[in-house]
């Protein structure tokens, strides 16, 4: 009973605030309907991003028929990236399309479109249990979107949420590709590969440190994608961190470090993809220069590399990680129930390196080719034939990687019954192990884009884009660091980097300007290292949720490990962000970015030791 008290206690809270908040939503719905603007005419706002066809899109707010060639109040509102950009009188008919949306969604783009993610963050972190935290918090965000209609409630998340969430074409081909891979580390396990890689490293990597650099190689090698990088290091490495006794937290924790932070900085990446798809068509004239000029600034991601190596050559952990790392070498590479659902390694006796190094390598070239393929690199009709930048910038990944996955899978089927490592009964038996195993990483996957399916429909992403407009005025040269905690905000509370780059790459354009020089850049490096600093620390990012799977870890013991690490370099990040405000030069800022990182790791590990002594 002693047990049940807390996460009561918690959920009792919960449906406090959820209920009080209906009282303000009935408020500022008073206040709303005092505020009523002038009706606006039809009106149209002409698109025109330099690479597609000019397209113009007419509104008319009062339309008592909803029509397929004229455009809504909430239509206004969902495309807040193009309307910001391309919309003169974009403050005047932002107003007045929001008022008429919360006539029947009450808390839209306010503080209270947050609390959905807010509580199943906090919740996840206090009760330890992650399903029933993220079901609560799909709750919540039903309740506030109906005004507490059950009826409402109940279609807008299961119709709206999960099923639509399952349905989405680009979600599904994820979900494909966790099976597909979950069926192929399955292979390579039973064929003895794994365990052979692991006795080869232990002869090779002799140390701990040793380890955790050739995690971090891999890692940053593969750069293409974050999906891919997760799933693929996690089931090359696992055997060899097991063998030099590392923590599966820690494990998580580079594949995470390595996923994300190193896709942002690479110009070759699907994230890299995504930035300059949305800086070209915020007005940029070139978003791949800008992309590259902001490497330098993006002290999220530089400063994480520069941790993770400084943690393993120091031989150093803190927080909620360093019991993990003590009982790792003890011989508890778990310190949770996870021990229990994680397959052993089988003892083949036929099982060569090779038989796990091989089918990774076919795996990784078969993604690079799926991923160009769904870019057009083969279409001669296409914009893309026969260029690989152009035809992987405009990739589909989920497809792509679909794709990839399926050849290797076919490729290691046929590799492993040549090698008669395996039978054809064994490898068929693989694919049902491979999808148990993956099982857990896809319930939170649905959980989580359902939540920010909630989050959306609340207009969460606008509250905090009018944030960021509200900024701008007399903190220019602090923009940047302001900037990089709304990102960290926005992408932590909905758990996606990516939309967080669409509703604020515009908004920094718009306020600096697309040719504003160093200033523009510095800010829209803030913009992509905050998305990636709270994707890092989301328990409910699905790059999160990834590593977690990869490394085969308890996804709250990773969260709650993680933690610690990434609030750290974001605190440093977000001093060199206000640095750089005033010195917009990357060969000044950057350095001193670095000593500060340095110096503050050497400050907790000595603090850290003192209480580890006297304890």
């Amino acid at each position: 009973m002693k047990r049940l008290k807390k996460p009561l206690l918690v959920i009792m809270l919960a449906v406090l605030l959820s209920v009080t908040s209906a009282f303000v939503f009935n408020a500022a719905a008073t206040s709303d309907k005092a505020s009523e603007t002038k009706q606006s005419p039809e009106f149209t706002v002409h698109i025109d991003d330099g690479e597609n066809d000019p397209e113009d899109i007419v509104y008319n707010f009062y339309l008592e028929e909803e029509s397929e060639d004229i455009g809504s109040a909430q239509d206004y509102v969902n495309d807040y990236e193009n309307n910001i950009t391309y919309d003169p009188d974009f403050k005047e008919h932002q107003k007045e399309a929001l008022g008429l949306v919360r006539g029947s969604i009450k808390s839209y783009a306010t503080i209270w479109s947050l609390l959905p993610a807010v509580m199943a963050i906090v919740l996840a972190l206090i009760t330890k249990e992650v399903y029933s935290s993220l079901f609560l918090g799909i709750l919540t965000g039903g309740l506030i979107y109906s005004g507490f209609n059950l009826e409402t409630t109940m279609t807008h998340v299961f119709s709206d949420g999960f099923v639509s969430s399952v349905a989405d074409s680009y979600n599904v081909g994820i979900l494909i590709f966790l099976v597909l891979l979950g069926a192929i580390v399955a292979m390579m396990n039973k064929s003895g590969g794994s365990a052979a890689f692991g006795r080869w490293t232990s002869k090779h990597i002799k140390s701990r440190v040793g380890a955790q650099l050739a995690t971090i190689l891999l890692g940053v090698l593969i750069f293409v994608d974050d999906y891919f990088n997760c799933l693929t290091v996690g089931s090359v490495m696992r055997p060899v961190t097991d063998k030099s006794k590392i923590s599966r937290a820690k494990l998580s924790y580079l594949i995470d470090a390595t996923a994300a932070p190193i896709c942002i900085i690479a110009p070759i990446s699907s994230w890299a993809a995504a930035v300059v798809g949305f800086a070209k068509g915020s007005g940029a004239q070139d978003g791949m220069s800008l992309f590259i000029n902001a490497i330098p600034f993006n002290f999220y991601a530089l400063l994480t590399i520069a941790m993770m190596i400084f943690l393993a050559l120091a031989k150093f952990d803190y927080g909620p990680m360093r019991k993990h790392e003590e009982n790792a070498k003890n011989g508890d590479i778990f310190t949770s129930k996870m021990q229990e659902a994680t397959e052993l390694l089988t003892e083949n006796e036929k099982g060569k390196v090779f038989d796990l190094i091989i089918p990774v390598i076919v795996l990784i070239i078969a993604c690079v080719f799926g991923m160009i393929y769904s870019g057009g690199f083969f279409a001669s009709d296409s914009s893309s034939y026969m260029n690989f930048i152009s035809s992987f910038s405009g990739s589909d990944a989920s497809v792509g990687l679909v794709y990839g996955s399926f050849i290797a899978l076919i490729f290691s089927a046929v590799y492993f019954l040549i090698r008669r490592t395996i039978s054809f009964k064994t490898i068929m038996e693989c694919i049902p192990e491979g999808f148990k195993a993956m099982v857990p990483a896809i319930m939170i996957l649905v959980c989580a884009w359902t939540l920010k399916a909630m989050t959306d429909s609340l207009g969460a992403k606008i509250f905090i884009a009018q944030l960021v407009e509200g900024s701008a005025s007399g903190f220019m040269s602090f923009l940047p660091a302001i900037i990089f905690i709304i990102a960290v905000g926005l992408s932590f509370a909905t758990g996606t980097s990516w939309g967080t780059f669409g509703i604020l790459i515009p908004i920094v354009l718009s306020v600096f300007g697309a040719e504003n020089g160093n200033i523009t850049i510095v800010a829209i490096s803030a913009c992509m290292a905050g998305a990636v600093c709270g994707d890092h620390c989301s328990p409910i990012s699905d790059t999160t949720i990834m590593a977690s799977a990869g490394a085969q870890c308890d996804h709250i013991n990773h969260v709650s490990t993680q933690m610690p690490y990434a609030l750290t370099v974001a605190a440093v990040s977000f001093v060199s962000y206000i640095i750089a405000g005033f010195v917009p030069v990357w060969y000044i800022s950057l350095p001193i970015a670095l000593a500060l990182m340095i110096g503050t790791l050497f400050v907790i590990k000595l603090i850290s030791n003192k209480k580890y002594q006297e304890n």
